[in-house]
């Protein structure tokens, strides 16, 4: 985990991420990785973030994306 925010009773698991020329989109990778530390912090939600840094990469305003997904 890169980064775990704790706050009180609040506990938040990020995982970091950087999409590079030449490589695959890490979204799995980053949600298997991210599923296994949430799961040793007993919490059910975390923070997947991944820094688009190809060099084809859509404007920053067009690749600004949130999305929820359940596990």
């Amino acid at each position: 985990m890169d980064l775990c925010l704790r706050y009180g009773k609040i506990i938040l698991g990020i995982e970091l991420k950087v999409w590079r020329d030449k490589k695959g989109d890490p979204i799995e990778t980053g949600i298997e990785q991210l599923d296994s530390y949430l799961a040793r912090l007993g919490v059910d939600f975390g923070w997947l973030v991944i820094f688009d840094r190809r060099s084809n990469a859509l404007e920053m305003e067009e690749r600004l994306v949130t999305q929820l997904i359940y596990l």
